[in-house]
C-alpha cells in the first residue's frame, strides 16, 4: 500500500509555538528542527530521480565517512589527557 517513500512511513510531528508574535524566531526554530530530522535533505534528494546504483554509492560513501568520523573521535578521546 505504501510506496518506498520514507516520509509516508514516518509520522513526523514538529510543533513550534509562536511567542510574543515573534514569527521570525519561530521560523528559525522550525527550520532547525526540520534540518535535524533530515526532512530538508530528503526533499532535496527526492527533487530528481536517483538511480538505485547511484543511491547505493551515495549511502555507502556516507557510511564510510560516518565510520571514519567515529574512529577519529575515538582516537581523539583515547589520546586526550585525562585531567
Amino acid at each position: 500500500m505504501y510506496s518506498n517513500n520514507s516520509l509516508a512511513r514516518k509520522d513526523i510531528q514538529l510543533e513550534v509555538t509562536v511567542r510574543k508574535n515573534d514569527v521570525a524566531k519561530a521560523m528559525r526554530i522550525l527550520k532547525k528542527k526540520l534540518e535535524r530530522e533530515g526532512v530538508l535533505q530528503e526533499l532535496r534528494q527526492r527533487e530528481y530521480y536517483e538511480k538505485p546504483s547511484a543511491k547505493k554509492r551515495r549511502e555507502k560513501k556516507a557510511n564510510i565517512n560516518r565510520t571514519k568520523k567515529v574512529a577519529k573521535e575515538r582516537l581523539r578521546e583515547e589520546n586526550s589527557p585525562s585531567t
